[in-house]
């Protein structure tokens, strides 16, 4: 077969799915308590994960821009589990009328009185703002890994 024919071969599934889905909402509940529970420890081991990777990076003193990258994100996710953790408490603490949701889920607002809870829920609620830089910096990491093998490949040759 000719190369054209694998490019249209390989999108092929893409332009289906392009073509022929429908509404999807990226909103997942976690029914009862065991849902929020699983939650909440699947961010400790993420985080103690995340740790361990930053511990061990460190601890072999690896060389090159990629590996500080590499370590950045691991403590911006180690900020964000946190984040994340916390989050979901304040959320669950806030009571049933707090949050005001009247056209959909996505345009959703804090009602008055502000209090201490809907504070920590409003802050936590940014952490966008953490996971963002996070995954440039793992981007950043894998692109210098990447071009170090290509560099080490074409220098073999």
């Amino acid at each position: 077969m000719k190369p054209n024919t694998y490019r249209i071969l390989a999108l092929t599934p893409i332009l289906l799915v392009v073509l022929f889905c429908r509404e999807a909402w990226a909103l997942q509940t976690h029914g009862g308590t065991e849902g929020v529970v699983v939650h909440q420890l699947a961010h400790i081991q993420y985080l103690g994960a995340l740790g361990y990777l930053l511990w061990d990076i460190r601890r072999s003193a690896f060389a090159g821009v990629g590996w500080l990258y590499l370590q950045r994100f691991c403590l911006l996710m180690i900020v964000w589990n946190g984040i994340a953790f916390i989050g979901h408490f304040s959320q669950m603490s806030l009571a049933e009328g707090a949050i005001a949701t009247d056209d959909c889920y996505l345009s959703s607002f804090l009602l008055l009185p502000v209090t201490f809870g809907k504070w920590v829920y409003y802050l936590t609620a940014l952490d966008h703002l953490v996971i963002t830089p996070a995954l440039i910096f793992l981007f950043l990491a894998m692109r210098s890994f990447y071009r170090s093998l290509d560099t080490e490949k074409k220098e073999d040759e």
